[in-house]
C-alpha cells in the first residue's frame, strides 16, 4: 500500500508541474502577443506616417524660414528648454524635500495633495490660466515665455513624483556612510544622493518633454499661431503641435495634408532623438555608478 501511495503521490506532483507548464507557456504567449502588438502598432503608425508625407519632406521643407517649418522648430524648441529649465529646479527642490527632509506632517500631505491634483488637471484648464494669468495679469502676451511657465507648472507633477521616486530607489547605506565621514546632510544630498539618482532625474526629464512637445490647447492659448522666426523668448510663435493642427483643421490645398504629415515625421523624429540621447546618458551615468 505504500508504494502505491507514493506512486499516486508522485503522479499527482506530475500533474501539477505539467498544468503549471502550460499556464507558464500560456502566459508567456500572452505577453508575447501583447508586446508584438505594441511593436507591430508603431511600425503601422511611422510607416503611415512616412508614406503619407509623400516627399514634402526635404532639406527646404526643414530649414527653410519662408516655405518651410524653421520658424515651428525653433518656437518648439524655445519652449521645451524655457520650461524644463524653469520646471526642473522647482520639482527637483520639491522631490528632494518631500523625500529627505519632510515626514508625515500635516503639510507634507496637503503638499502631495496638490501634486496629484496638477496631475489630474485637464491641459485646457493650465491653458486658461496661463492666458489670464501671465499673457493679460503679467503683461506678457502670447509668446514663448508665456507659454513656457504655463507648460512648467503642467510637467511639475511629472518631475516631482518620477524625481522622488528615483531618491527612494538610492540605498540608505550611502547617507549613512557619507554621514559618518563627517559631511552634513545638505553635502551629502549634493555629493552623494543627487549623482546616484541622475538616470532617474533624467527619466523625468525625457517623460516632461515628451508632454510639453505633445501639448496642444495650452499652447495655442499662451504661444499663439504667429508663423514668424521668434528672435526672443517674449514673442509669439508656432509649435509643431499647432502647426500640424492648423494644417489638418484648415486644409484648403491637396497640398495641406502631406504637408501635415511631413510636420509629424519631423514631430516623430524629434523624439525618437531626444529619447535616444537620453538612453545614452542614462547608460553612461549607469556605467558610472556601477564602476563606483
Amino acid at each position: 500500500m505504500v508504494p502505491q501511495a507514493n506512486g499516486a503521490g508522485t503522479m499527482k506532483y506530475t500533474s501539477n508541474i505539467r498544468k503549471r507548464k502550460i499556464l507558464d507557456g500560456m502566459m508567456y504567449g500572452i505577453m508575447a502577443a501583447a508586446m508584438a502588438f505594441v511593436i507591430f502598432s508603431l511600425l503601422f503608425i511611422l510607416i503611415y506616417i512616412f508614406r503619407s508625407q509623400a516627399g514634402f519632406l526635404n532639406f527646404q521643407f526643414l530649414f527653410s524660414a519662408e516655405t518651410g517649418i524653421l520658424p515651428m522648430i525653433v518656437t518648439t524648441l524655445y519652449v521645451v528648454l524655457v520650461s524644463i529649465a524653469i520646471a526642473l529646479p522647482v520639482g527637483l527642490a520639491s522631490a528632494v524635500f518631500l523625500n529627505e527632509y519632510s515626514g508625515n506632517s500635516s503639510f507634507v500631505r496637503i503638499l502631495r495633495l496638490a501634486i496629484e491634483t496638477l496631475a489630474g488637471i485637464p491641459s485646457i484648464i493650465y491653458g486658461l490660466f496661463g492666458l489670464l494669468v501671465f499673457c493679460r495679469l503679467l503683461n506678457f502676451g502670447q509668446s514663448i515665455i508665456a507659454g513656457a511657465f504655463t507648460l512648467s507648472i503642467m510637467i511639475l507633477p511629472v518631475v516631482i513624483r518620477t524625481t522622488e521616486e528615483s531618491l527612494k530607489s538610492i540605498p540608505d547605506s550611502f547617507r549613512e556612510g557619507s554621514l559618518a565621514l563627517g559631511a552634513t546632510k545638505f553635502q551629502t544630498i549634493i555629493h552623494v544622493v543627487l549623482p546616484s539618482a541622475l538616470p532617474g532625474i533624467l527619466t523625468s526629464v525625457i517623460l516632461a518633454i515628451g508632454r510639453v512637445i505633445g501639448e496642444s490647447a495650452p499652447v495655442l492659448l499662451t504661444v499663439g499661431l504667429s508663423k514668424n522666426l521668434p528672435r526672443t523668448i517674449f514673442e509669439s510663435g508656432r509649435t509643431l503641435t499647432i502647426h500640424l493642427y492648423y494644417l489638418t483643421n484648415e486644409a484648403v490645398r491637396p497640398d495641406d495634408f502631406g504637408i501635415a504629415f511631413a510636420t509629424a515625421s519631423v514631430l516623430v523624429i524629434l523624439v525618437v532623438i531626444i529619447n535616444t540621447a537620453a538612453k545614452i546618458l542614462t547608460s553612461g551615468f549607469r556605467k558610472k555608478l556601477g564602476d563606483i
